[in-house]
């Protein structure tokens, strides 16, 4: 039960520093402090914990670097939050999303379609 609150206080807490970071501070509450740091810790999980080999607060790890991976992920969350508030970012986002989807799916010499022979044949890509 400790475990637990010390989990949500971490979570408001970096959830805190990760909006007045992010200058959103004055339109969210306790809550969304709470949601940004737990959620911001699972995305400082799966991306930056392999990078820097620190596990996060979400596994029972209340170190300054946990903290400070959990923070870069909440502030990766809110990037990416302020990034879909407009649809200009939205499709910004797809559009790589799909180029970068084509170059994977397409640079295998084992796809032998007319669309791929194309992609592979722009220069910059070679």
């Amino acid at each position: 039960m400790i475990d637990f609150i010390l989990w949500i206080i971490a979570g408001a807490f970096v959830g805190w520093i990760a909006s007045i970071i992010m200058k959103t501070n004055n339109r969210q509450g306790l809550i969304a402090d709470i949601i940004v740091g737990i959620v911001g810790a699972f995305v400082g999980g799966y991306f930056l914990s392999p990078l820097f080999n620190i596990s996060t607060i979400n596994e029972g790890n209340y170190s300054i670097s946990a903290l400070l991976v959990s923070l870069g992920g909440a502030i990766i969350l809110l990037a990416f939050s302020k990034l879909f508030r407009n649809v200009g970012g939205f499709l910004v986002i797809v559009i790589l999303a799909l180029v970068v989807s084509t170059y994977v799916s397409c640079w295998p010499m084992a796809s032998t379609s007319a669309f791929c022979a194309a992609v592979r044949a722009i220069p910059f890509l070679q």
